[in-house]
């Protein structure tokens, strides 16, 4: 994977593994080595390790944009944990300026539940084509609609509102909608931004004091067998100098 601090200034693919971390007050509570360098991917092998520690899934989880896919949501909602999760686009979706800038994006077309059907800025009606499922990197399946206008080489918008040659499609994936949705108005209540705020100071300082105070920058063993033993002594030895503090 490409690693942040690049001690060969190269930019070229090195062995590394990626740590996921859970945290309680700066306390470490479980971890995860993956060799996989995206979060998304992460979260699933996180869970399942945390439950086999704990002997069931959290109540309540915060993470970050990293890790809002529709399958990690997916997986939340089948184990009831109240997920405080954010999507890609949360952050510039604050941004009243970024929203400006895409008047004519799919999410912002208004939807006819009983006919099944969109309608264009314009207001030309959008009709429901077909559908179609697709396969993630991990194996899991989403269903995505489509959805396509009309008359767009005579429309006044032809060129701002979208830009293929002809009538503008949009695919719409029905259920991940509906999970942003979900983890928007969660995020955005007095206690999803009570927790976004504290997952800022509650994970990053104790990656930052491992590496920046302690100056832990490197593994020294190799395989994830013995990585995961050389984390877990870090873990310990954070854990403690926090007690001791």
């Amino acid at each position: 994977m490409r690693i942040k601090e690049d001690h060969m200034k190269n930019g070229q693919l090195k062995p590394g593994y990626n740590v996921q971390i859970s945290t309680s007050n700066q306390y470490i509570v479980n971890y995860t080595i993956h060799p996989n360098p995206t979060d998304t991917t992460t979260l699933i092998a996180h869970l399942a390790q945390h439950e086999a520690s704990f002997g069931k899934a959290p109540k309540v989880l915060t993470a970050d944009a990293g890790y809002g896919s529709e399958e990690n949501y997916s997986l939340l909602e089948q184990k009831e944990v109240t997920a405080f999760v954010k999507y890609g686009m949360f952050d510039k979706e604050q941004n009243e300026t970024h929203n400006s800038k895409f008047p004519f994006a799919a999410d912002k077309l208004f939807y006819n539940r009983e006919k099944d059907g969109y309608f264009c800025p314009m207001g030309q009606p959008m009709d429901f084509i077909g559908n179609y499922t697709r396969k993630t990197s991990t194996g899991f399946e989403q269903n995505v609609k489509r959805y396509q206008a009309k008359n767009c080489h005579t429309c006044p918008l032809n060129g701002a509102c979208h830009k293929s040659k002809g009538n503008r499609i949009i695919e719409i994936n029905e259920n991940l909608k509906r999970q942003k949705q979900k983890a928007f108005e969660l995020l955005n209540t007095e206690q999803g931004i009570e927790r976004r705020k504290k997952r800022c100071f509650d994970v990053e300082p104790v990656f930052g004091n491992i590496k920046q105070n302690h100056g832990f920058r490197r593994f020294m063993l190799r395989g994830q067998e013995k990585v995961a033993i050389e984390w877990g002594l870090l873990a310990i030895a954070q854990n403690l100098s926090k007690k001791a503090a």
